[in-house]
């Protein structure tokens, strides 16, 4: 069983020594917290009067909306990812994107930290989002997802 040397989660600048299974089991528990505490703010942040969300499911409509109230969160503001405690992959000039069937089952079924949110978008706000993506952060995939496509795949 192979151990490596991560960083404490703590952040208590020690580092503990876990299997490469816990390693990645305890960066997708944390990945589907934030994203659960995330959903949670836009309820709360909906009984305070402030809209972005409505329950389970995404209000904003646009692309760049999405990008910024959902996305963001994990894959930075100009889709640059991160590390930290979990891995979340760039948007940025990501070749990944070129099929456009990637970015839709993505979202739809998740992968590894992230966690699914089709049931939380509409077919068109899936592809608005994924236009987005593939044509910021210097991707320009210009052939345009439909909700249908989408719908297809779901």
């Amino acid at each position: 069983m192979a151990m490596t040397i991560h960083p404490s989660p703590l952040n208590s600048g020690r580092h503990v020594i876990m299997t490469t299974q816990s390693s990645r089991a305890l960066s997708r528990l944390t990945a589907t917290a934030a994203f659960s505490l995330f959903t949670l703010s836009g309820a709360l942040a909906d009984s305070a009067g402030v809209t972005f969300s409505s329950g389970n499911n995404f209000t904003e409509k646009t692309g760049e909306e999405l990008y910024a109230n959902v996305c963001a969160a994990c894959h930075m503001s100009e889709g640059q990812g991160a590390v930290g405690a979990g891995h979340y992959p760039a948007l940025a000039k990501n070749a990944n994107l070129e099929a456009s069937g990637y970015p839709i089952t993505i979202l739809l079924n998740g992968l590894k930290g992230m966690p699914p949110v089709g049931k939380m978008m509409s077919d068109d706000q899936i592809a608005a989002v994924v236009n987005y993506v593939r044509t910021h952060f210097g991707n320009n995939y210009e052939d345009a997802v439909t909700a249908e496509d989408v719908a297809g795949s779901r």
